[in-house]
């Protein structure tokens, strides 16, 4: 994915996105949470922090702030996890979107297969 940064006017506007099939979401974190430690066989996500999170990808753990951005790869390892607040993500998926194209490695909630 590469970002575009148009200049207006008034300012600028970043578009992600421009006739791809992509799914699009906020992921809101809670305190101390986290998703579980995943990766994707049919596609791939970028992440722009809205409120700080960890973010975790292959082996790097990073405390992320908001504006930060970061590219995983299809089968790339990733996982977030909130911080003293409640965190959030936008999260952008290019590819075919599927609940099910998600492999668990670790779960705090029992649901790795």
């Amino acid at each position: 994915m590469k970002k575009k940064v148009v200049n207006k006017p008034w300012g600028f506007e970043e578009q992600f996105t421009l006739n791809e099939i992509s799914s699009v979401k906020i992921l809101y974190v809670k305190p101390g949470r986290k998703l579980s430690l995943q990766k994707h066989k049919n596609r791939s996500e970028f992440w722009k922090v809205l409120e700080s999170v960890k973010v975790w990808i292959g082996n790097k753990k990073i405390e992320a702030i908001k504006g930060d951005e970061f590219m995983i790869k299809k089968g790339q390892l990733h996982r977030l996890e909130g911080l003293k607040k409640t965190g959030s993500v936008l999260e952008i998926s290019f590819g075919k979107f599927d609940e099910n194209d998600i492999e668990r490695i670790e779960d705090d909630y029992g649901r790795v297969k």
